[in-house]
């Protein structure tokens, strides 16, 4: 029996101003007295916003840049969103899948989609607001967009809801505490299959012998 187990890599999607950003944070922090759980820092071309750190929230890289790793195939997925590209590297995800770490994207419906395409094992789970007045205060609360780009957003946020039956695991962000909860207990439900506790039980099938 073969018990060095694959990570599992965890897509994490959402409306934009949803929450998935916040409900991902908290639960890496959460997580550091556990197994080891990754974020996959996307690169893309949009300007760093004011705060932010290259490597950290992203992998701020110029246009031609981003051209020349699509071309060689460095990405699992590459969209265009809201004007701008945005893509998930190999290097980020396949090395720490195969060392047995777990990984989590902060991705868009459209590059979750393509995700599961090249790697079906994923675990998907989208995160959803309340209402769409709530999401509606939350971007306007960021101060990052006009009320045209609001409007924009909401547009889009409706034809990525339509697509939430496509995911494997729905929560309703309208609690931060509660789906930050049902986000780790995603998580550690995943780690408890058969196929992730592979040593355990061969020590215990030698034990019962």
């Amino acid at each position: 029996m073969n018990t060095a187990a694959r990570g599992t890599l965890f897509i994490v999607s959402s409306p934009s101003g949803g929450g998935k950003t916040t409900l991902i944070r908290r639960l890496l922090n959460n997580s550091s007295g556990g197994e080891p759980l990754r974020f996959s820092v996307s690169h893309t071309t949009r300007p760093r916003r004011e705060g932010e750190m290259d490597g950290r929230e992203y992998h701020f890289v110029t246009a031609a840049e981003f051209e020349e790793m699509a071309r060689h195939a460095e990405f699992l997925e590459h969209n265009e969103v809201h004007g701008n590209f945005y893509g998930t590297a190999k290097s980020e995800v396949l090395p720490r899948l195969a060392a047995g770490e777990d990984v989590v994207l902060d991705i868009d419906v459209q590059g979750a989609r393509d995700i599961r395409a090249a790697y079906p094992e994923a675990i998907s789970i989208f995160i959803v607001p309340s209402s769409a007045g709530v999401l509606a205060d939350r971007l306007r609360k960021r101060g990052l967009d006009t009320e045209d780009a609001i409007r924009k957003r909401l547009i889009n946020a409706a034809k990525e809801i339509a697509q939430a039956e496509d995911f494997q695991y729905l929560i309703v962000n309208d609690d931060l505490e509660k789906a930050s909860l049902e986000l780790e207990s995603v998580v550690r439900a995943s780690r408890l299959t058969p196929a992730r506790q592979g040593k355990i039980l061969e020590r215990l099938r030698k034990d019962f012998r």
